[in-house]
């Protein structure tokens, strides 16, 4: 063989394989057999399902996240951005096929004065001249490369992103929905508790007067039970406020105003909390829609790689037209005509632009996988948690109910002891504020127990699952 031959030869192989498709880098995350925290055994009936929401057994809960998926001004955001990678992801599959082209020119000129020159088609024996023209063009690069399949590729891999985007938002919306309703409940749960404290309060006030008044109580203890009262009262307006901030919150996720939120009517102790199973460490990779995204922009940057080597090298161009024209309308096809061209595109010199683009979707693509491995311990990390919260409410309630009741019963005593004068104002008092502060704590630790399943289902994923639709 020729020296020049084998030259070519060689050129052309490394060519192709500095061009061939580069791998998709692996997450490389030693993902644990089991979760650290108490789980129980895998149940199907107790997998996150896809309305994980209904599991609460609250019928407005239901009511509120129908309205928030055709509310929610985010998710309709969201909704817009699959569109707009839809059609950059048919713009980047239209250079595969030939691109074809109609054109109809029509042309006058005329001569106003002098002989006229040789570029003009008019003269001064024809100062007017007249031409039509109709072109039938198509062109079509070759994808010697595969540059062009990379950057559709690349394009589909971003629709999918947007897709589990899409998802995610709609999962951390319906997780706030959850967790907002539930902390306005509990709020009115701790303005009951408070109002049904200050009741008692005003009874004991009551009581302390009459004994005041018979000369059985001092001026220390009226002013004592005086005071517990009206700190009793100031914990009314705040606890309000606070509701009143919960519907507020609550509307806006919702995509609405305040004064069209209805009030809930649902007393919190009707709440139930779900028992979930969390499954594998390994069934995460499949659950969760912002790990999905985050392997999908990867796969995009892996794409884009390949774009980016393929442009460093020669491109072929095919092109054709049919044509036909004439001086007058009617003759307009009485003349075909054919042109068939092909053209060879290498760059030869750039300063460095070709490369330097290569080495940043490379460095693009390098910084997309650690934000893959991250979001796959941030998901390990989040399911950890609610795990962890789950128990560690669990066991504070037993002893959290036992505190509550033995509290209930020390604050009886206390008040028919003192009723007899057989007790001090000061050991009413302090088995009031013990009884107030147990049950708002009750209230609180059933909060946290239901927005440790809120945050395990969503640390879940929600029922969502790799090709699963939704």
């Amino acid at each position: 063989m020729p020296l020049p031959s084998r030259i070519s030869l060689l050129t052309l192989c490394l060519a192709l394989a500095g061009c061939s498709p580069p791998t998709l880098p692996q997450a490389e995350v030693q993902l644990p057999g089991a979760w650290q925290g108490p789980t129980r055994a895998f149940s199907e009936a107790d997998r996150p399902a896809r309305q994980w929401w209904q599991s609460f057994n609250s019928p407005e809960l239901d009511n509120l996240v129908q309205r928030a998926l055709h509310n929610s001004h985010d998710l309709a955001a969201a909704t817009a951005r699959i569109r707009q990678a839809r059609a950059r992801a048919a713009i980047a599959n239209a250079p595969l096929l030939p691109a074809v082209e109609l054109g109809v020119d029509a042309s006058r000129q005329r001569l106003l004065k002098g002989e006229g020159y040789n570029d003009l088609d008019a003269t001064s024996s024809q100062r007017t001249s007249t031409a039509f023209d109709t072109q039938l063009s198509a062109s079509y690069e070759i994808d010697f490369w595969g540059g062009l399949r990379a950057s559709r590729d690349n394009a589909l891999h971003a629709l999918q992103a947007s897709r589990f985007d899409r998802q995610t938002v709609q999962l951390s919306l319906l997780s706030d929905i959850a967790n907002t309703y539930l902390q306005g409940l509990a709020l009115a749960e701790q303005l009951r508790i408070a109002q049904l404290n200050l009741d008692n309060a005003r009874g004991i006030l009551r009581l302390v007067q009459a004994r005041q008044r018979a000369g059985s109580a001092t001026r220390l203890e009226l002013a004592q039970q005086r005071s517990l009262v009206a700190a009793q009262a100031r914990q009314i307006p705040l606890l309000a406020q606070r509701v009143q901030d919960a519907r507020i919150t609550l509307a806006t996720l919702l995509g609405d105003p305040v004064q069209q939120l209805p009030t809930s009517r649902q007393p919190f102790a009707n709440v139930a909390w779900p028992t979930v199973d969390s499954g594998l460490p390994s069934d995460l990779l499949t659950r969760r829609p912002d790990i999905a995204a985050a392997e999908a922009r990867l796969a995009a940057a892996n794409a884009n790689v390949q774009v980016a080597r393929a442009a460093m090298l020669p491109k072929i161009t095919l092109g054709a037209t049919l044509g036909s024209g004439a001086r007058t309308f009617a003759q307009t096809l009485e003349s075909p005509y054919y042109t068939l061209t092909s053209g060879l595109l290498a760059p030869i010199f750039d300063n460095g632009k070709l490369r330097a683009s290569r080495d940043l979707a490379e460095a693009e693509q390098a910084e997309l996988l650690e934000q893959y491995r991250s979001s796959i311990l941030a998901g390990l990390s989040d399911v950890e948690k609610a795990l962890n919260a789950l128990d560690g409410v669990d066991r504070q309630r037993h002893w959290q109910d036992e505190e509550v009741r033995q509290a209930q019963l020390a604050f009886d005593l206390a008040e028919q002891r003192y009723g007899a004068g057989a007790e001090t104002v000061l050991t009413v008092l302090e088995t009031q504020r013990t009884l107030y502060t147990a049950q708002d704590q009750q209230a609180t630790l059933r909060l946290a127990r239901l927005q440790a399943s809120v945050a395990l289902y969503k640390a879940l994923g929600g029922g969502w699952e790799v090709g699963g639709g939704g």
